[in-house]
């Protein structure tokens, strides 16, 4: 087996942005004159989409809404979301995600974004950062109202477009690795039978490492070559006796 495609998740991997979403959710919030948990966010809504979250969120506060209000409350978040970017004078991208495009790229594979994050914003970061050109596809589970992660739904229709898009037209989840930096999008991802890079910019490296089958502190310190060499089956370590990990490499970029 080889290492055919790289799946990446958006927000807290690509991107920096996760205080911001955690502010707007606490002010939409307030504009339905709910009171916001600063706790609730890590707890609720990491990894997952707008749509789920503020379902669960209002769902807490006894307030159940219908699927064209829950829409007119993603919508609101997401033109504040993009609203709020274009006053800061350079986006909060992670260093080192267009060098490791770049890498990615010049090994022939391709990628595509997987996230639940609404596809406007998605396109405007990607293409404001020059990095557009790198995807090949974007999974965004709000806007084709698929099961949001840890529902591996996203992950297996990445799989489907890049069989419709690329020249991998047999491509299996087993030959895609997917990036991740929260515990929905890794149990995700393993669920979809792929191995998963954990980049621990939202949880502790030891705390990743321990859901992951890698772990790296930025995508910077990925060592793609060894990832390949592991899924051609020419380089294995020992496996962790950990019953979450299969077959671990834990890479650090210490």
């Amino acid at each position: 087996m080889t290492l055919q495609a790289i799946l990446v998740d958006f927000n807290g991997t690509i991107i920096n942005d996760e205080p911001l979403h955690e502010q707007l959710l606490q002010d939409l919030l307030l504009s339905e004159n709910l009171r916001p948990d600063p706790d609730e966010f890590r707890a609720v809504c990491l990894g997952r989409s707008d749509r789920a979250s503020l379902r669960e969120l209002l769902g807490r506060r006894g307030r159940v809404v219908d699927d064209d209000y829950l829409d007119r409350l993603v919508a609101r978040k997401s033109q504040a979301y993009l609203a709020r970017l274009e006053q800061l004078p350079q986006l909060p991208i992670y260093p080192g995600v267009a060098e490791f495009c770049q890498r990615v790229r010049a090994m022939g594979l391709p990628m595509a974004v997987v996230t639940g994050a609404v596809l406007v914003e998605v396109e405007t970061v990607l293409e404001r950062a020059g990095l557009r050109s790198f995807f090949s596809a974007i999974i965004s589970t709000t806007d084709q109202k698929l099961p949001s992660k840890p529902a591996p739904d996203g992950y297996l229709s990445a799989v489907d477009r890049l069989r419709e898009l690329t020249s991998l037209t047999d491509l299996q989840p087993q030959q895609c690795l997917a990036i991740e930096d929260t515990y929905a999008g890794i149990d995700a991802a393993r669920a979809a039978g792929m191995q998963v890079v954990g980049v621990a910019t939202t949880y502790p490296f030891q705390v990743i490492h321990r859901r992951a089958n890698w772990a790296v502190d930025f995508l910077s310190a990925l060592d793609l070559d060894r990832v390949q060499r592991f899924f051609s089956g020419r380089e294995r370590e020992e496996p962790v006796n950990d019953a979450t990990m299969s077959d671990t490499l834990i890479v650090s970029g210490n």
